[in-house]
């Protein structure tokens, strides 16, 4: 008999058995009786007895001599009380195991992200959640296509805000965030007027290639006015960093979260136009499916993100 069939008769062996009338039997044996046996499960004698008589005829097996004053185990009762105890204490040994992995954070926690997002969150969070769990493996997998996450074997994602869809839950993480219209010094310098969104016709715009194939549309709003523009430019490119870069080189104009750019523009190697057309939005957020159950790594994650966020 091969190592299956071995398992599989242990299986069609242990099936027939009540976990219940086992239990029922370890504790008569254990505290010499039904009586003591009753006082220590919080049960009644007769349903102790009604239990072990259930397995005796299952086995087809005596497991007690039975009298008006005392009750002991026969040959065959103390033979499968020996190889029967320890087997239950393993048991419930591994259930306190499993208990004690359920409820304490560990294990890997998988987080779907756009890159800006993923940079913004790393550091400030992710980092010092694992310092905070170190039993906590974390996988950060960073791309601008907004995918299904639960389908693709994620716990969570970190996106804007606004493209969260309302079947998630959503905790938000961090302070508005801001898109920006930002060129370096030289470029301006010789470029032509720039005063409201209709004038970038007039300029080069680094483009951005969105992952559907398109061109990304920049937003403007100013005074309950909001539009999409159309952009033109000679560079095109999918990465925003790599946008960066090129507006830095004074290639043209950029379009870019206030922090990305943020620290070109404090010492002065980007200057921001077009300030009154892009006003704050709501900032990234948390997200995971709402009837999702949530392991304890992630019930950890979110209770350290609504803690700490993003400053």
């Amino acid at each position: 008999m091969d190592t299956a069939e071995q398992y599989g008769e242990i299986f069609r062996t242990v099936s027939a058995l009540s976990p219940a009338e086992l239990a029922a039997f370890v504790a008569v044996a254990q505290f010499g009786g039904f009586r003591a046996a009753a006082r220590r499960c919080d049960l009644s004698p007769s349903a102790l007895s009604h239990s072990v008589a259930n397995l005796e005829n299952r086995l087809n097996a005596q497991l007690f001599h039975r009298s008006t004053r005392n009750v002991s185990l026969t040959d065959a009762g103390q033979r499968f009380f020996a190889r029967l105890g320890p087997a239950l204490d393993e048991i419930a040994k591994a259930a306190d195991e499993l208990s004690d992995f359920s409820s304490r954070p560990s294990g890997t926690l998988r987080i779907n992200a756009d890159a800006t997002a993923a940079e913004q969150v790393l550091g400030p969070l992710v980092l010092k959640f694992m310092a905070s769990f170190p039993d906590v493996q974390v996988e950060v997998v960073s791309e601008r296509r907004l995918v299904d996450i639960a389908e693709n074997g994620f716990d969570c994602g970190i996106r804007s805000s606004e493209i969260v869809s309302d079947d998630m839950i959503a905790v938000p993480i961090g302070p508005m965030q801001q898109h920006v219209v930002v060129a370096a010094p030289s470029y301006l310098a010789d470029a032509p007027a720039l005063r409201s969104p209709a004038n970038l016709v007039d300029h080069r715009c680094i483009q951005l290639r969105m992952p559907s194939g398109s061109l990304y549309r920049w937003e403007f709003e100013r005074r309950g006015e909001a539009l999409a523009t159309e952009t033109r430019g000679g560079l095109v490119l999918d990465s925003s960093r790599l946008i960066l870069a090129a507006a830095i080189d004074g290639y043209g104009l950029a379009y870019l979260t206030k922090w990305m750019a943020g620290p070109a523009l404090d010492a002065g190697i980007l200057e921001q136009v077009l300030e009154e057309w892009t006003p704050p939005y709501p900032g990234l957020s948390l997200y995971y499916p709402r009837h999702r159950h949530l392991s304890a790594s992630m019930r950890a994650f979110v209770s350290f993100l609504r803690e700490h966020g993003l400053q």
